[in-house]
């Protein structure tokens, strides 16, 4: 996994925890998808690389 794209699903990961915590303590349906979403970009992100990796062994 290169660094870079492993340290922006990271960062995708952690806004996306942070916007979903925000959306339910304040009732925001809205920042809480937004926030499930950019987790979901993520994981993706994340698995995407991990199947690079994967090949190139």
């Amino acid at each position: 996994m290169s660094a870079n794209e492993k340290n922006q699903a990271r960062t995708d990961q952690a806004k996306g925890k942070v916007k979903e915590a925000a959306g339910r303590a304040t009732g925001n349906e809205r920042l809480t998808a937004e926030g499930r979403t950019d987790q979901a970009k993520g994981d993706a992100r994340q698995a995407k690389e991990k199947a690079k990796d994967a090949f190139k062994h």
